[in-house]
């Protein structure tokens, strides 16, 4: 049987050994919140595009409009991708953290299972982020489209 220094030494290493993955909740905890705002935004100004589709555009402006709101469809699925990547690495370090102290408290070997588990959120947060890069990549494309649409329209005036 352990003694009580020999429990708190135990629980001591078992806390050292948590602080990199809690450490990687709080980063990827922050990365939610961008990805949640930059959403949220998504999400109010399709709103504002919607109420003007309902009312009387000219064919131009409406179809615009219409390529708008599917570059803020395309733009809000890869931010729920991410989101929802994001999510999954953190219920994993959840698990690697919960899986660090069943196995000193049980005392099993629990290495396997808690490096699988690690390297299964490394690959979610690798997706996410893929996710965040490539809704990134279309809400600068549509930009430049816009200004290129734009210059032509000067170009004809």
């Amino acid at each position: 049987m352990l003694t009580l220094s020999n429990q708190v030494s135990s629980v001591a290493q078992v806390i050292q050994l948590a602080v990199a993955p809690v450490f990687l909740l709080a980063g990827v905890g922050a990365l939610l919140g961008v990805l949640a705002n930059r959403l949220a935004r998504v999400i109010d100004r399709f709103h504002v595009l919607e109420k003007l589709l309902a009312g009387s555009l000219p064919a131009t402006e409406r179809a615009q409009t219409l390529a708008t709101i599917v570059s803020l469809s395309r733009r809000a699925r890869m931010i729920h991708w991410a989101i929802s990547l994001c999510v999954a690495c953190e219920l994993l370090v959840c698990l690697v953290v919960a899986a660090l102290f069943i196995g000193a408290e049980m005392q099993i070997d629990l290495s396997r299972p808690i490096g699988a588990l690690f390297v299964a959120a490394m690959l979610a947060l690798i997706a996410g982020l893929t996710c965040f890069l490539r809704e990134i990549a279309l809400a600068t494309s549509f930009i430049e489209s816009i200004g290129r649409t734009a210059a032509r329209a000067d170009q004809e005036t």
